[in-house]
């Protein structure tokens, strides 16, 4: 067991993580014509203008993002607070005309990505859903639901916490793993 915090990705993995997802995500559409990238609140948002940047440097293409905020779908939120925090909802294009890119920081239970394709389904029916991570936590899944692009795979304790800081919230970037406290 990890006794203290522990930096699993610094900013410089991050983006060379999030330049293959980039190439993979063109590689497996042939292309970018047909796609569009939803982030979910927060730090799904923030990578997903990332991703959405990147491609245009490779592609030349500028493709529609929109972001998510999934607190209302959550089959949680009554526990988690009685007022939940929510967040923005922006998906300024028909998203039949899409095979959409789901974009999230971590994936860990699955719930998350559960309501955000509720949430999506609302907006209408795209012509597919990928899902797009920076981690893929394997271990804690609770839902059959996998990511098609995952830029780093952890299997430490589900009792661990990973924590994701971005430079457009946090001032930097950096991935840890922060143990439980007992």
């Amino acid at each position: 067991m990890i006794s203290k915090r522990q930096q699993i990705m610094s900013g410089r993995e991050m983006e060379r993580s999030l330049a293959r997802l980039v190439l993979q995500i063109i590689e497996r559409n042939n292309g970018v014509e047909k796609l569009a990238l939803v982030g979910i609140h927060t730090g799904g948002v923030f990578l997903a203008e990332r991703i959405k940047k990147k491609i245009f440097e490779h592609e030349g293409v500028d493709i529609p993002v929109g972001s998510l905020d999934i607190s209302l779908y959550r089959d949680d939120w009554s526990l988690a607070a009685q007022s939940p925090m929510v967040k923005e909802t922006n998906i300024d294009f028909k998203v039949e005309k899409y095979d959409i890119i789901l974009v999230d920081d971590v994936l860990f239970t699955g719930r998350t990505i559960r309501a955000a394709l509720d949430a999506i389904m609302d907006f209408g029916r795209p012509h597919s859903i990928q899902l797009a991570v920076l981690v893929d936590r394997q271990c804690g899944r609770e839902l059959p639901i996998q990511p098609n692009y995952a830029g780093y795979e952890l299997l430490e304790s589900i009792e661990d916490h990973v924590e994701v800081l971005l430079s457009e919230k946090a001032g930097h970037d950096e991935v840890l793993l922060i143990p439980r406290q007992p």
